[in-house]
């Protein structure tokens, strides 16, 4: 079968940082950007290295404050290979002319392949064509196998290589004022006549990094030790038509890394010890084909293209690899340096994804946020709660990484950054838990780390919870939902707002959820956990009573965003709209003329609509029955059309969330969101934020969109439950998925029909739910169901 490819035709400068993230390569442990070996790093170009979970803290002065920052590091770069013509200057397609230039994301087989072609003068062309990896066999494994042809004269070409530490971290525009260089203590040599070293540690983390790089050309190389730099060089003559190639090998290794004890050693000896790039290949190519067995899916037309680049992208920044390691799910993957590399709710659209396929991945992703519980609950007992308080942005060691401060680019005024207030991120880590010991079966870890979890993220909610007389009801005050434009009433004094619908829902949910888990628990297990926390019959009875009394607002017919929100004035729309070209930061917009986003009923993004997203509609109207509410078809029709024209989109995950919602409330409209989810990244709709990284979230959650959304497929209670809602645009297509010790369950919704066919185990038999039909299905089997009108 043909590689399916993700291409681009031409040089444009313009482009240039939007397709170097969507070219990133990477295997889960490390990434490069998909910038040119050629070229530094400047106003168009930025190569960058980064390894999961490799963080570092500096100190900035900002606006008369100091404030701190942890920021994924920018490693060494080992990407630096130029040329030229004896005598003639470094080529670049900014300083040569650049007759033909093809950039080929091949998403099957996990390669770059680039191919130009520089003009020289005098006729003479020279043609180059780049073969890019990151091994996915051998994580810590990068090679660039480069080929130089001379169509059409002689000549011999220099050849420079190197490894750079003297990288700084400048991804991002509006971060260059703050300090960006995590890099110290470096130092190069010789391991090989092949090969070189670098060795460096990060400033204050003091993460020690080692990178060896073995040049193989069939030539004599040199080798010059420049500050922070270990360069090789070496010098092919050229004859027309007759192809050289030079390979480079590199090797990288952190004191993080498992089973090693010196960075540089490891990487050294890897690197001695790595055969040819025709053999890397081959097992990497072997690596990559396994790893799309496991995720397949099939849908046609351009939507399956960009959902197959989606899905690359997801599974080389999470990959196999990534359940050694301690590392949490980067909000812009480790293709950029936006957000700092920092882990927010987006796991919440990332781990239903895959948990259905990569479950092992999704564990290790939770024991990220369970080796941080104790910081957690650190954390609530500072702000004077019991149980865990997770930080909106974390990091290395879990405490909170939000920034106090954050730039607006319109108005160049550095703001208070007020985000730490979305405490419904630990609603997000106890849904992920619950849902993957639903999709896996996974009762060990249920009845461990993840009882663990969801016992004190209930605990925090509980206490979070005030009685208010007036109305009857319980209250959680002074926090934020999804909707980041509104962190504080007009004109108020003190950040947070009261009673966000979906935070107290969640929360309800959450309070629901743990007494389930303690209830199903071991005797045994269930007394120690009891006498571990402290928990007594009290708090029990407490969590049962908040979670039956939480206060959720209405208004006008409709759910309340928050307690207030009716209040609020409305927004000129379309004196906005004629007033600016793209109003989707409209909090940026109002701020820089003077005015807040905090006194209009405006959305930047799916808020109280989030509860379509996470919950099916009878799951949805249970919680509301539960908390005494009467939540129908009429009522949340309105609530989707209500914000649904109150919403500027300031988010890649707000199309994704109005299509997945719309799919069930107005389908023929649904098809729009969709469309914008997955053109995100590819168009670059928030206005040049791609090239600062992609957005995980928003692509992992398209394909969930096709896998769970429009199937309503839903791991509950030991079956599998289904509720397609096939939509015109997109009603036949099929995927794979793995459920509870069988591999490759394959669903295919086709012209009315739905198929789901079970591999051949020892296993037992598949529990199908649709439209009030029960069906085994037995290893070996097909079951075919026709869809009710």
């Amino acid at each position: 079968m043909t590689d399916r490819t993700w291409t681009y035709d031409g040089y444009q400068p313009a482009d240039e940082a939007l397709r170097e993230s969507l070219c990133t390569l990477g295997n889960g442990y490390v990434a490069v950007r998909g910038a040119l070996p050629e070229c530094v790093a400047d106003g168009v170009h930025y190569p960058g290295t980064y390894v999961a979970g490799c963080y570092d803290r500096l100190t900035s002065a900002v606006a008369g404050h100091q404030v701190e920052n942890e920021d994924m590091v920018n490693l060494p770069d080992w990407l630096p290979l130029r040329f030229r013509a004896a005598g003639g200057r470094w080529l670049t397609p900014d300083t040569a002319g650049v007759l033909a230039h093809h950039m080929s994301l091949c998403l099957d087989s996990g390669l770059l392949d680039r191919r130009t072609r520089y003009g020289l003068g005098q006729g003479r062309v020279l043609e180059i064509r780049q073969l890019r990896i990151a091994h996915m066999a051998d994580p810590h494994l990068l090679v660039l196998r480069t080929e130089f042809t001379a169509l059409n004269f002689h000549a011999d070409l220099q050849v420079e290589a190197a490894l750079d530490g003297t990288v700084t971290n400048g991804n991002v525009a509006r971060y260059r004022a703050l300090d960006g260089r995590h890099l110290t203590h470096a130092h190069t040599g010789d391991h090989a006549e092949d090969t070189v070293w670098l060795r460096c540690r990060t400033r204050t983390s003091d993460i020690r990094v080692g990178m060896a790089s073995r040049l193989t050309c069939g030539r004599p190389v040199s080798v010059q030790h420049e500050p922070s730099r270990a360069v090789q060089s070496t010098t092919l003559p050229l004859t027309p038509g007759v192809t050289a190639i030079v390979t480079k090998t590199v090797a990288v290794h952190t004191s993080r890394d498992p089973a090693i004890t010196d960075p540089l050693w490891a990487a050294a000896d890897r690197v001695s010890r790595a055969p040819a790039f025709e053999e890397l290949l081959e097992t990497h190519l072997t690596a990559w084909d396994q790893l799309w067995r496991r995720s397949e899916i099939d849908i046609p037309g351009e939507a399956g293209d960009i959902l197959r680049l989606h899905q690359f992208h997801v599974l080389q920044t999470l990959s196999p690899h990534t359940a050694d390691l301690d590392v949490g799910v980067p909000a812009r993957g480790l293709h950029g340096e936006a957000y700092r590399g920092h882990v927010f709710w987006d796991e919440l659209f990332v781990l239903p994804y895959l948990s259905l396929h990569l479950p092992e991945v999704s564990r290790a992703l939770l024991r990220y946020r369970h080796r941080r519980l104790e910081r957690a609950c650190a954390a609530a007992r500072e702000a004077g709660r019991r149980g865990a308080l997770y930080p909106w942005q974390s990091g290395s060691d879990g405490r909170e990484e939000t920034q106090r401060l954050h730039l607006n680019p319109r108005s160049g005024r550095w703001l208070p950054d007020r985000s730490r207030l979305q405490y419904h991120v630990g609603s997000a880590i106890a849904y992920n838990v619950w849902d993957y010991c639903e999709a896996s079966g996974d009762t060990e870890f249920l009845h461990t780390k993840g009882a663990e979890m969801l016992l004190q993220i209930a605990r925090f909610w509980g206490d979070a919870a005030v009685w208010d007389e007036d109305l009857g009801r319980h209250r959680i005050r002074g926090v934020m939902g999804p909707d980041e434009y509104h962190d504080a009433y007009p004109d108020a004094a003190q950040a947070g707002l009261d009673d966000n619908a979906y935070t107290n829902v969640t929360a309800a949910w959450v309070l629901v959820r743990a007494l389930e888990v303690l209830g199903s628990l071991p005797e045994p297990r269930r007394r120690e956990l009891v006498e571990r926390t402290g928990l007594d019959g009290g708090e029990l009875e407490q969590w049962e009573d908040v979670s039956r009394t939480l206060y959720i607002p209405f208004h006008d017919g409709v759910i309340s965003q928050f307690e207030g929100y009716g209040d609020l004035a409305e927004l000129d729309w379309g004196g906005y709209y004629k007033r600016y070209d793209d109003i989707r930061r409209l909090d940026r917009v109002l701020e820089a003329e003077g005015d807040s986003v905090n006194r209009y009923k405006a959305s930047k993004q799916a808020d109280v609509l989030m509860l379509g997203y996470l919950f099916s509609p009878a799951e949805l109207c249970a919680l509301f029955d539960r908390l005494g509410y009467r939540l129908d078809d009429r009522t949340w029709s309105r609530t989707v059309d209500y914000y649904l024209g109150r919403t500027s989109h300031g988010s890649t995950l707000s199309g994704l969330v109005h299509g997945w919602v719309l799919a069930r409330a107005r389908r023929a409209e649904a098809w729009t969101f969709c469309q914008e989810a997955l053109r995100g990244d590819i168009a670059d709709l928030q206005g040049g934020t791609t090239g600062e990284g992609i957005h995980l979230g928003a692509m992992a959650g398209t394909l969930d969109l096709v896998q769970r959304g429009l199937t309503g497929l839903r791991a509950r209670d030991g079956a599998l439950w289904l509720d397609p809602v096939p939509l015109p645009e997109l009603s036949s297509y099929g995927f794979t998925v793995r459920y509870r010790g069988h591999w490759g369950v394959r669903v295919r919704l086709e012209r009315g029909v739905l198929e789901v066919a079970v591999p051949a185990s020892e296993q037992p038999p598949v529990h199908i739910r649709l439209a009030g039909r029960s069906v085994d299905v037995q290893p070996g089997e097909t079951c075919r169901l026709v869809l009710p009108e």
